[in-house]
């Protein structure tokens, strides 16, 4: 815990919680509506929506199920129950956001910016909140710590095998996109979640 900072409170974790998963949850939403991708599970998630025809909230959810036991043994029962309900939300939410909200027109840009938008802030709550969205990051932290293998690197690969394999699903115009909206993502978390700029931390 940083010195002087404020611890967040139960309520605070869980609001963050509840809105960061809503903010992703509607993001991967606009995105599967226009057929475009992201990084990490959830760009694997959307990409084997489109393939299979199957719900990207029952994909997300289970293909995030092996990597808790990499989170409990190398961050913490605490982190890892945060990332599961984490996960859990974003399925459910993702379950139900097209019965909440439809769209008759969707420009691809406008969806990019707004869905990497909302994915972003989502994301950037829970990071905060000592919070995350499951499997590379688990995957990419535990390889480091077990072979030295540099976290960045492994995801890094990770996504650019799903942009690959996404050549062969989605247009040029939206693999374009595509990159578009991960760059608007990362620069949201790298702008906003720097060391010393924020000093809330949660207090479990």
């Amino acid at each position: 815990m940083d010195e002087g900072a404020e611890p967040h409170k139960l309520y605070e974790d869980a609001l963050a919680m509840i809105l960061g998963t809503l903010f992703v949850a509607l993001g991967m939403m606009i995105y599967g509506k226009t057929m475009l991708l992201v990084g990490g599970m959830a760009g694997m998630a959307l990409l084997l929506q489109y393939v299979t025809n199957t719900g990207f909230w029952l994909i997300f959810f289970l293909i995030n199920v092996p990597f808790y036991a990499l989170a409990l043994r190398r961050m913490g029962w605490r982190f890892t129950l945060r990332t599961f309900v984490a996960v859990l939300l974003v399925s459910v939410f993702s379950r139900f956001t097209t019965s909440w909200v439809d769209f008759s027109l969707l420009d691809p840009v406008y969806a990019t910016v707004i869905g990497s938008a909302l994915s972003g802030t989502g994301l950037l709550m829970l990071f905060r909140h000592k919070t995350g969205l499951g499997g590379v990051n688990i995957l990419a932290i535990f390889l480091q710590e077990t072979w030295g293998v540099r976290a960045g690197y492994v995801q890094l690969a990770i996504d650019l095998a799903i942009l690959t394999a996404a050549c062969f699903v989605l247009t040029t115009t939206h693999l374009a996109l595509s990159v578009l909206g991960a760059t608007i993502v990362n620069m949201i978390l790298a702008i906003n979640h720097k060391p010393g700029r924020y000093r809330g931390v949660s207090a479990a």
